[in-house]
């Protein structure tokens, strides 16, 4: 086996143990599919072209989150980006009123994009406080900030969400 299949194994290998995540973090800061999707590609071409060894997974998986969160952050900031309408969005990120059954990702959907990040990475993918710090090149006090910023903000739009459901059923 040459090297190239080797790579190509590797590549592999990256790409099915963490499409899902870099996927979902890239979704939580776009929050559109089709952007997203780039992104997740121009994440795993960096892969790719990156020559650095890793030392475990963990590590391989933390160094994909930063490089999408900084993709994101490029992609937001971007001149094309600001200065476009895209009718997708508004059907991409619905409204959290429209529905009596609203689920919590619909909620964590709604928030800014640095609160759905730590969001997720703590609660979805498991990570500390400490190891968001190190990922998202933060303070450990920013994380946990931010955290509790995110969980406030879910909280109270899930008690005007039930406040407003009650008073129009007359409860």
């Amino acid at each position: 086996m040459n090297s190239n299949d080797s790579n190509h194994d590797y590549l592999a290998d990256s790409i099915i143990a963490h499409q899902n995540t870099v996927f979902q973090v890239a979704l939580g800061y776009v929050k559109n599919i089709h952007d997203a999707d780039d992104i997740v590609q121009n994440v795993f071409f960096k892969l790719y072209r990156n020559k650095k060894t890793f030392v475990n997974d963990e590590a391989q998986k933390a160094w994909l989150i930063r490089v999408t969160v900084n993709e994101c952050k490029d992609l937001l900031k971007s001149l094309w980006r600001r200065n476009r309408s895209d009718f997708d969005e508004s059907l991409a990120a619905p409204d959290v009123h429209d529905s009596e059954q609203t689920n919590i990702g619909e909620y964590v959907r709604c928030l800014k994009p640095k609160y759905r990040t730590v969001i997720y990475l703590h609660y979805y993918e498991g990570y500390s406080t400490n190891e968001i710090a190190r990922m998202l090149k933060m303070t450990q006090t920013a994380v946990t900030t931010q955290l509790n910023r995110a969980r406030n903000q879910l909280k109270q739009a899930i008690i005007s969400d039930r406040i407003e459901s009650e008073a129009s059923y007359g409860l």
